[in-house]
C-alpha cells in the first residue's frame, strides 16, 4: 500500500515538478504569457479596446514553481515605435488570491501598443509583454 501513497504524492506534486501552472481566470477567452517563474492570463474589459476610451484589464497570476506569488505587480503599456507610454497609470487591486484588476488604462492614439506586466519577486523582475494594434 505504500506505493499508492507514493503515487498519490507524485500526482499531487506533478505541476510543481513540471514547472507548470494555469492561471485561473473564468468567464471567457484570455491571452496567456509566461516567464521562467510566472504565468499570466489576462483579458480587457470591454473586450474591444477603443482609442481614447478607458478600459480595465483582468488578470490572474500563478507561480510556475508552485511557490510564492510576486511581491510587486505592475501593468503598463507603451508604444515601442514612438518610445512613449500611456498618459494614465492604472490602479491595480486584488480581487481574489492570484486574481487582479487594473483599472483606468487608456490608449490615447492608434498604432501598435505593448502591454507590459512586471512581476517582482526575490529582488528580480520578470517582464512579460504582448503587442496589440489599435486602428
Amino acid at each position: 500500500m505504500a506505493w499508492r501513497r507514493i503515487a498519490a504524492a507524485l500526482v499531487a506534486c506533478a505541476p510543481a515538478i513540471a514547472g507548470a501552472c494555469t492561471p485561473d481566470l473564468p468567464g471567457g477567452s484570455v491571452e496567456r504569457l509566461e516567464s521562467a517563474r510566472f504565468a499570466v492570463a489576462f483579458r480587457t474589459r470591454p473586450e474591444r479596446v477603443a482609442v481614447g476610451r478607458h478600459f480595465d484589464v483582468e488578470f490572474a497570476i500563478c507561480a510556475r514553481d508552485g511557490r510564492g506569488m510576486p511581491e510587486g505587480i505592475r501593468l503598463d503599456a507603451q508604444m515601442p515605435e514612438h518610445r512613449h507610454g500611456m498618459n494614465y497609470r492604472p490602479a491595480i487591486r486584488a480581487e481574489a488570491p492570484g486574481r487582479y484588476r487594473a483599472e483606468g488604462l487608456m490608449f490615447h492614439m492608434p498604432g501598435r501598443w505593448e502591454y507590459l506586466f512586471e512581476l517582482r519577486s526575490a529582488g528580480v523582475t520578470d517582464r512579460l509583454a504582448r503587442s496589440v494594434v489599435l486602428e
